[in-house]
């Protein structure tokens, strides 16, 4: 299916938006994983509830043998928990609410493991823990929609007219694009409002964010597509990803 590429409105895109690909830095207290048993919402492994509750207890020994706060680790293992349904989203704030608990709960972590405790760095590591986790949710649509499942929230979906059938036979139509924009967006504006603290963050914190790069990637990939969630170019590798983060670790920034 062929279509006319639209340029949608950029006054909040603005020309370094990113793709998500990072791997993220194992942290010490890490170790005990779950077993791969199906997917999540968020493009994840997760395991049958059972083991996971049996492995609580490991996580939460290492989180006291190296200090760290414990709420952000169980604010992660109950929000995983309490998405095992695999809902869709309704909207776009129980998606953030979800990478709030998940993704920016880690941050706050790993931000703890570099000896960081700064109002700014946690403010940036919630903005950035959102955006990853909206971006997350874009990148895992195309392989949930292969399984007859989709995630995005039924609110934007349901605004611009779109059905999860639409999403399902990969649907390039305008108003399937817009809901994209939409959602991407919001990952955009977040990551926007992450590095408006920069210059208050301390630079001890910047390895924590270098996400931002992979994220911003993403972004910008997905706009150069008019927004088609299932276009080719992005599931492929960025293979000069690793120089932008060297760079941008290089210039102490996020």
């Amino acid at each position: 299916m062929t279509y006319t590429v639209t340029t949608h409105p950029s006054s909040l895109w603005p020309s370094s938006c990113g793709r998500s690909v990072y791997q993220q830095r194992q942290a010490p207290f890490l170790g005990p994983r779950l077993t791969s048993q199906s997917p999540s919402k968020d493009g994840k492994s997760q395991a049958p509830p059972s083991l996971g509750l049996r492995r609580k207890s490991g996580w939460e020994a290492a989180v006291k043998r190296h200090n760290l706060t414990k709420r952000w680790l169980m604010k992660i293992i109950d929000e995983r928990e309490k998405n095992l349904d695999d809902k869709p989203y309704r909207n776009i704030q129980e998606l953030e609410n979800y990478a709030e608990n998940t993704q920016s709960s880690l941050l706050y972590l790993t931000l703890e493991i570099l000896g960081v405790k700064d109002l700014h760095a946690d403010h940036a590591a919630s903005h950035i823990g959102k955006a990853q986790g909206i971006v997350t949710c874009l990148r895992a649509t195309p392989y949930h929609g292969s399984r007859r499942r989709v995630f995005l929230p039924m609110e934007i979906c349901m605004l611009h007219g779109v059905s999860q059938e639409d999403f399902l036979r990969q649907n390039q139509a305008k108003n399937v694009r817009d809901v994209v924009y939409d959602i991407a967006s919001q990952a955009h504006l977040h990551l926007k409002h992450a590095r408006s603290f920069h210059k208050s963050v301390p630079v001890k914190a910047f390895p924590a964010f270098l996400q931002t790069v992979a994220l911003e990637d993403y972004l910008k990939k997905i706009q150069q597509v008019d927004f088609d969630i299932f276009h080719p170019s992005l599931q492929q590798k960025n293979t000069l990803l690793p120089l932008s983060l060297y760079v941008q670790s290089w210039r102490k920034r996020y």
